[in-house]
């Protein structure tokens, strides 16, 4: 039960809050350099995300969570010793005029 005041938490929240800790978890299995390296890349991608993305787009929203399982999974491989990230924002050009 939750605490007088305090706000029950979404589906789609505990989802978010159940994979931030599957990755935590799956981090423990690796050394402690590695373990250290995904941590720090997992709290930096969450972190980021939620300042980022708008809690109404639900599409993109349920996008990451799919993207961040396939992930989960593949760390949780014995093969996998750590996580990588990339920023695929392109850059704005600026188009001739015809």
């Amino acid at each position: 039960m939750a605490p007088s005041g305090a706000q029950r938490l979404s589906g789609m929240q505990k989802q978010v809050l159940g994979l931030y800790r599957g990755f935590l978890r799956a981090a423990r299995s690796k050394s402690a350099e590695d373990r250290r390296r995904i941590e720090s890349l997992v709290s930096a991608e969450f972190h980021r995300n939620a300042k980022q993305v708008d809690r109404k787009n639900v599409l993109l929203i349920e996008h990451l969570l799919r993207r961040g399982k396939k992930q989960l999974d593949q760390l949780k491989s014995p093969d996998t010793i750590g996580l990588s990230s990339f920023d695929a924002t392109l850059p704005q050009t600026k188009h001739p005029k015809p």
